[in-house]
């Protein structure tokens, strides 16, 4: 996994959801601050410099990282309604204890382990953390014919797929070729038994989703949503509330970067700490108002 550097969610209490992070999905914290007023203005989220956050790594200490920032809630905001970065995936052992895991954790279980039809190289669940931010939890079987998959080296292991809610799932496909220079994986077909009771809808309906890829990496995954989706409520000046960023390492940035100058919150800059490494960053809003961050290889 070459291209994902960090999923940025918002949690009320930092310090309880800091330690459910570490104590059921084994993160341990690297960083602890507040953000910085020019990180927060480039995100678009002035009101929330001076936020406490805390940056987390994975077991397997893989350089993908988890960073919360603290945030008030939005009496609105409700989780799998609204358009925008819905959930986080991060890749199993194996996916029948981690589900007993949860059972005893403060992550509410919404979609039991299930295999997909017609895709037996993964096996999913689902959960809902106190704060509403939604987690895949995913068991590794085997590579697809055309990409690659990560294997865990820990019991729970790294975030590998971003998952995007979109109005208009071949629009934003589109946004992410044309100016991420990305591309379409596949497009599927699938029983979404989380989608359907979050909507209310029959669970044999089919829903579609398709991933997004660079090389034979698969890291994005774009869902179609139902039409009675909405945009997703914040407070202004502030984060989009639930799984809010998606930081993706991007390549060819001093070219790519003149693509995506016109969607660019503010104009790139060398950030430090782990997620950035020195590095140039910059986010842009995509679709549906979607927080890419984009950080130069």
């Amino acid at each position: 996994m070459k291209l994902l550097r960090a999923a940025t969610l918002t949690v009320a209490d930092l310090d309880k959801a800091e330690a459910r992070y570490r104590d059921f999905m084994d993160y341990r914290t690297i960083e602890r601050g507040h953000l910085d007023a020019g990180l927060a203005a480039s995100w678009g989220a002035p009101k929330s410099a001076g936020a406490p956050f805390v940056v987390m790594k994975p077991a397997s200490d893989t350089p993908i990282y988890l960073r919360l920032v603290k945030q008030a809630p939005h009496p609105d905001y409700v989780p799998l309604r609204t358009y925008g970065w819905a959930a986080i995936e991060i890749c199993v052992q194996d996916v029948l204890a981690a589900n007993a895991r949860m059972l005893k954790s403060p992550f509410e279980i919404i979609g039991p382990p299930r295999e997909i039809d017609g895709l037996p190289a993964i096996y999913p669940m689902q959960v809902k953390g106190p704060d509403g931010e939604i987690v895949y939890l995913t068991q590794i079987r085997s590579d697809l014919p055309a990409y690659d998959l990560p294997r865990a080296t820990a019991p729970i292991d790294r975030l590998f797929i971003f998952v995007l809610a979109c109005s208009d799932m071949h629009a934003s496909i589109r946004f992410a070729a044309d100016r991420l220079g990305l591309a379409l994986g596949r497009d599927m077909q699938i029983v979404y038994t989380m989608l359907a009771n979050a909507f209310g809808m029959p669970h044999e309906k089919l829903h579609t989703i398709s991933t997004v890829i660079h090389d034979r990496d698969v890291f994005l995954e774009f869902d179609q949503y139902p039409p009675l989706a909405t945009p997703r409520p914040q407070h202004a000046g502030m984060l989009p509330p639930g799984v809010s960023i998606g930081t993706l390492t991007l390549p060819d940035f001093a070219t790519r970067i003149e693509t995506i100058r016109d969607w660019l919150i503010a104009e790139p800059a060398i950030r430090p700490g782990p997620v950035y490494d020195g590095r140039l960053s910059a986010t842009v809003r995509g679709p549906d108002g979607s927080l890419f961050e984009v950080v130069a290889p």
